[in-house]
């Protein structure tokens, strides 16, 4: 199935953690530091990856089409029919209230117009205390969800089992704004001090990889340590934060 370019609004700080939109300028969504292209030859310098083979194919693209918003972030299969991503790639900020069910599709191992396979979402889960006031700044350890497929196509196209221990590095897989049409993923990220059920580290991610899973390869192979919530450039690079699989409540 072809799908059309799509934009997703993500949260974003200049210094701080705080809520926001990107600019339309490439260079701004790009921003680190003050080098206004560094962060976007950080991103196209990510490796692509095959889509169609496993286990990339177990990550897509949360898509969204409705009447005054199109967007897209990126999800990660952690079951047969469970796919988790942002809570807040799932709310409608111009409507003030959560994107309904059905119009949500979860397009997996999503490449260059074609996917995998796509399903419909019939419901989805947020964590307790998450309401439509939305803040996600307030309370960033709720920026989790988990969609609820209507068909099972994990069997077919496989998926990633959380994490079980604690990491110090990790990478990400996505679909970044300026390149959504293929998976991409970044170099090691060192994971950097954090509190509570949140991990921070150094990672190349924009727009559009919200939702994207922190990965660690493990004896076990894959496994899923966290979920891209919010980013903010630094002369450093680009901060990241990522809510940890344990704050998940996993079905």
């Amino acid at each position: 199935m072809r799908w059309l370019v799509l934009c997703v609004v993500i949260l974003w700080s200049q210094a701080v953690w705080a809520e926001g939109q990107f600019s339309e300028n490439w260079s701004a969504v790009c921003r680190l530091g003050t080098d206004t292209s560094a962060g976007c030859q950080d991103i196209r310098a990510r490796e692509i990856l095959d889509a169609s083979e496993a286990p990339w194919r177990a990550i897509g693209r949360v898509n969204y089409a409705g009447r005054d918003q199109r967007s897209h972030c990126t999800g990660v299969l952690i079951s047969e029919s469970h796919v988790l991503t942002a809570a807040h790639c799932l709310y409608n900020r111009s409507r003030k209230r959560w994107i309904p069910p059905e119009s949500i599709r979860f397009a997996a191992g999503y490449q260059r117009g074609e996917a995998v396979s796509v399903a419909r979402v019939d419901d989805y889960i947020l964590p307790a205390g998450q309401d439509v006031s939305a803040s996600f700044s307030d309370q960033p350890e709720l920026d989790w969800a988990i969609l609820v497929l209507d068909a099972p196509i994990g069997a077919e196209v496989g998926f990633v089992k959380p994490a079980n221990q604690e990491v110090e590095a990790g990478f990400v897989a996505g679909y970044p704004g300026l390149r959504p049409h293929v998976l991409s993923q970044t170099e090691i990220c060192a994971m950097l001090p954090y509190t509570g059920q949140m991990l921070r580290g150094i990672c190349p991610v924009m727009m559009g990889d919200s939702g994207a899973p922190l990965l660690v390869n493990t004896s076990g192979g894959l496994r899923v340590a966290g979920v891209l919530s919010r980013i903010a450039p630094t002369p450093e690079g680009i901060d990241a934060l990522f809510v940890s699989v344990f704050g998940v409540q996993v079905p």
